[in-house]
């Protein structure tokens, strides 16, 4: 059979998931992809029934049985406390899909994947915002991140929100004048906020389209709107915000230390974005060192599973040689 099974790396996000089994010598046996990971909606045994066939997909691709994997490595979102990673590893345990088994929040495979060790600060930026850190000893930094009731703010969902707020004001004269006014409604072939509020409350805009407002407000900063602009700005100081406490609460402020920033809003590389990241990053933790990650999450997850194996530095960076 060869080289026999070591980790069960998942990474399950909202909208998919993606598996890999990973060799003791760091070789990826096999993949597989599938739809999101929803606990909150669905409940959490039907929520690992949508990973159960994935499982199935890359046994059978590697020609192994569940019997020869070692550790599962789960990082998921929709897991943002503590007694929800309990509550996910007793059920993962009763699957007996591994020997051992490691839950964790979703964003911790983002900061992994993006981290030549388990050291560092991540940033995610997505359909919401979230940042965790982690050192090699084990100590780990986090928040809620379960949104306005936790102290969040921004995400791409929240920014689309915000912009309309601000659109929406500016139109019917409650608010400040503001190009948003225009180009929001226009993304949707719409001449007036009263439009798109109208299309948007009686579903002829379906809900989940508002993500696509984001990239139009970064647009409208960029033309030089002051309304957007400040909107780009305030993103800026909640990544710096998050970041900066993160890194404190590890006791990295004073030393160098990677600062990984990941999601679609912050991969997208705004250039306003960017530049406000990097001037408040160089007051509040100057020995910060930031990186974009483009490396897929199912690797951060695949590497957490090693690390905890005690796998040697070159079955990391083999496997790391195969997502490059």
């Amino acid at each position: 059979m060869g080289v026999n099974v070591s980790v069960l790396a998942i990474d399950a996000g909202n909208s998919k998931t993606d598996v890999a089994l990973i060799g003791e010598d760091g070789t990826v046996l096999a993949t597989a992809r599938g739809g999101g990971f929803q606990p909150p909606v669905v409940g959490v045994e039907a929520a690992l029934d949508v990973l159960a066939p994935l499982l199935g997909q890359a046994l059978a691709r590697s020609g192994r049985s569940v019997d020869g994997v070692e550790h599962v490595s789960a990082c998921l979102a929709n897991v943002d406390l503590p007694v929800e990673e309990a509550e996910l590893t007793e059920a993962l345990v009763r699957r007996e899909w591994g020997r051992t088994v490691e839950v964790r929040n979703d964003t911790f495979a983002i900061l992994r994947a993006g981290v030549d060790e388990p050291r560092g600060v991540a940033v995610v930026c997505g359909a919401g915002i979230n940042c965790v850190g982690m050192v090699p000893d084990g100590r780990t930094a986090r928040f809620p991140a379960i949104g306005r009731i936790s102290g969040d703010w921004g995400g791409g969902s929240g920014l689309a929100e915000e912009a309309m707020w601000f659109a929406s004001r500016a139109e019917d004269g409650r608010g400040e004048p503001t190009e948003l006014a225009r180009t929001l409604p226009a993304h949707f072939g719409l001449d007036s906020m009263y439009a798109l509020i109208e299309a948007l409350h009686l579903g002829r805009v379906g809900s989940e389209r508002r993500h696509e407002l984001t990239p139009v407000l970064f647009a409208t900063a960029a033309a030089g709107d002051p309304v957007a602009g400040a909107l780009v700005d305030r993103l800026a100081e909640e990544v710096v915000a998050m970041a900066s406490v993160a890194l404190g609460r590890l006791d990295l402020l004073d030393e160098e230390a990677p600062v990984v920033l990941g999601g679609s809003v912050l991969a997208a590389r705004h250039p306003r974005l960017d530049g406000r990241i990097a001037e408040l990053l160089a007051v509040r933790a100057p020995k910060a060192v930031v990186r974009v990650v483009t490396e897929p999450p199912v690797l951060g997850a695949a590497l957490l599973g090693l690390d905890h194996m005690g796998a040697a530095a070159w079955v990391r960076e083999r496997l790391r040689a195969q997502y490059r």
